[in-house]
């Protein structure tokens, strides 16, 4: 049980890293405001983080259930 935990968690860490360079693509200055920095960086914070949490469980389910037992 606890291994299963710690390999989720390594898998949210480098999902959170994925998402947070994919997001880095994007340009944000025709949805935003201008100068509103902090704003767009806790934007693309959220972001990475609600993709991140939704990729890590559909990697997780995905790999649960095409386990061959």
């Amino acid at each position: 049980m606890v291994n299963k935990m710690n390999y989720k968690l390594l898998i949210y860490i480098f999902n959170i890293m994925l998402c947070m360079f994919c997001l880095s693509g994007i340009h944000y200055e025709k949805i935003i405001k201008k100068d509103r920095v902090w704003e767009t960086r806790i934007l693309v914070m959220i972001l990475s983080f609600i993709l991140a949490y939704l990729l890590t469980n559909f990697l997780w389910d995905f790999l649960n259930v095409s386990k061959i037992t």
